[in-house]
């Protein structure tokens, strides 16, 4: 399906003005984006036409018979590439990035949960990912490289490089109005500065970045004032979210031991790529304290989300299948003591992303199952089973 003549003229015209005005790091400082007020009649001209593209209602599917914790499935999505879909804090909506349509990178919608229609919150230029609300569902968060340039940065060269991970050195981070409108610009770092989610009091944001050199996690105030690193090791640590109490951090990690995996690993962070393998599950306080980890396998264990009872984690992981080609990655839960593993999906295909609605009651999380096309990644919501 091509792209509507307003839709197209808006990517056009938009691009224009982010050249012009928005086009370098020090033309779009920390503050209110000129992106703010950008066309605000063609954005709810494209929001409306996206809501009609390949957006029914929610499909109600068969969960695999072992997958007893989850009850009542139903698929939001039906076409393209949709991920890291995460719940507002109340709960009736959720935010997420898509590639679809016409667009050649990922970009920032907003679902509601009821009605199920879809509303584009990012700009439409760069490339975007994870988006999160702030309570109250006022203001939204995503990582964007439309500063950078209005041209999604290219993707790795996955025949020379193999499967690897791309940290774009434009991705910032910014605050919208849930329309989209009023564009904050919240780090302006050189590097990559994204994977942003936000303490259940609403006060600070942890995210990944680049800009001391490797990939740390820091937190902020949701003003973008603040900046506390909290993790120093040589590796990789990302996907983070605070637990309930906002007294912890969960995320995922990778630290080289050997020296050839030191060597590899800085030779990737040179090329602002990293090679994943082996990922562990952490924990620490919010002041990045007492760091320690939880479950190690040697597996890709990755994307933990804490439920609301403050004990138990839900994660995905190849443990399964280790082969990194094959993709084929399940849902699991863990005590955060480590014990009690237990197998949530049993698809043949990729599960990834989960989150807990905040009373515990809904899963939502993206997979590759009853996809339209070959590697098609949707998302999908059950009724939790305790």
């Amino acid at each position: 399906m091509r792209l509507p003549a307003s839709h197209a003229a808006l990517l056009l015209t938009a691009a224009a003005f982010a050249v012009a005005g928005c086009g370098a790091s020090n033309e779009c400082p920390l503050g209110p984006c000129p992106l703010s007020e950008l066309h605000a009649a063609d954005r709810a001209a494209a929001t409306a036409w996206m809501a009609k593209y390949d957006q029914g209602p929610a499909k109600p599917i068969e969960a695999h018979a072992q997958e007893r914790r989850l009850r009542n499935v139903r698929q939001l999505t039906f076409s393209g590439q949709n991920a890291e879909c995460y719940f507002s804090f109340e709960g009736d909506q959720f935010i997420f990035q898509s590639t679809r349509a016409d667009f050649v990178a990922d970009q920032i919608f907003t679902m509601d949960l009821a009605a199920g229609s879809l509303r584009l919150v990012s700009s439409g230029l760069g490339k975007t990912t994870c988006g999160y609300f702030l309570p109250g569902a006022k203001r939204i968060l995503y990582a964007s490289t439309h500063v950078a340039s209005p041209t999604p940065p290219a993707p790795p060269d996955y025949q020379k490089y193999g499967y690897v991970w791309k940290f774009n050195d434009g991705f910032d981070i910014f605050a919208a109005d849930p329309d989209g409108r009023r564009v904050e610009r919240l780090t302006a770092t050189p590097g990559y500065d994204a994977e942003c989610t936000v303490s259940n009091d609403g006060e600070w944001i942890v995210f990944t970045s680049m800009r001391d050199g490797d990939l740390d996690l820091y937190k902020m105030r949701v003003d973008g004032s603040d900046v506390t690193r909290l993790t120093h090791e040589l590796g990789y640590d990302g996907g983070a979210f605070f637990t309930p109490g906002d007294r912890q951090i969960v995320y995922r990690g990778f630290t080289p031991t050997t020296p050839e995996d030191v060597g590899a690993y800085r030779e990737m962070m040179e090329l602002g790529m990293w090679r994943p393998g082996p990922l562990e599950l952490r924990i620490m306080d919010a002041d990045g304290g007492n760091k320690r980890t939880f479950f190690s396998n040697g597996a890709s264990n990755w994307a933990p989300f804490m439920l609301p009872d403050g004990k138990r984690v839900i994660f995905s992981s190849n443990l399964h299948d280790p082969n990194p080609k094959n993709r084929n990655f399940d849902l699991y839960m863990v005590n955060v003591d480590g014990s009690g593993l237990e197998r949530i999906t049993f698809d043949e295909q990729f599960d990834g992303f989960p989150m807990f609605s905040p009373d515990g009651k809904h899963l939502v999380w993206a997979a590759n199952r009853h996809g339209s096309a070959p590697r098609d990644t949707n998302l999908f919501l059950a009724d939790w089973v305790e």
